[in-house]
């Protein structure tokens, strides 16, 4: 078995690890060339990364020109540890607000806020006035897992 078979992550693998974790960085193709790179918080919905971010941000901008984005989700201090996703993806922009606000709801319930109630949907209702949704449809996935090695190399 090679050495990239033994560290490959399973289905199951990939599940908990995106729960586990909080950031996603997210690669955009710039009208000059060079990758835009930049952390977002998400949720996964139905196996499919969702972010959303401000309207006229330059990643829309580079999403609304080329909709291909690379999103890699990674954790591990030393190399025995490192472990992460990479997800080349398809990227649908959503911008019904009240789509956008039901995700701003979800994503922040995600991230440790408890407000609930009518003043809290106030505030996302407002925020999601200049957002957008971004729902990332995998192409192709790459793992890996250094734990699975037990320290051999």
């Amino acid at each position: 078995m090679s050495r990239r078979d033994q560290i490959k992550m399973t289905s199951e693998d990939v599940a908990g690890f995106l729960e586990e974790q909080r950031v996603v960085v997210c690669a955009t193709n710039g009208v000059d060339g060079w990758p835009h790179l930049m952390p977002l918080w998400y949720v996964v919905r139905d196996g499919e990364i969702w972010a959303w971010t401000y309207a006229k941000s330059q990643k829309v901008r580079n999403l609304e020109r080329d909709d291909r984005a690379t999103l890699q989700v990674e954790d591990g201090e030393q190399y025995h540890e490192l472990r992460g996703v990479m997800i080349e993806a398809r990227t649908v922009i959503h911008r019904d607000l009240g789509l956008v606000s039901e995700f701003g709801a979800e994503l922040f319930s995600r991230h440790g806020s408890e407000a609930t109630g009518p003043e809290f949907l106030d505030v996302v209702r407002a925020q999601a006035a200049k957002r957008v949704a971004l729902q990332f449809r995998p192409q192709r996935l790459a793992t890996w897992d250094h734990r699975k090695l037990g320290g051999v190399y």
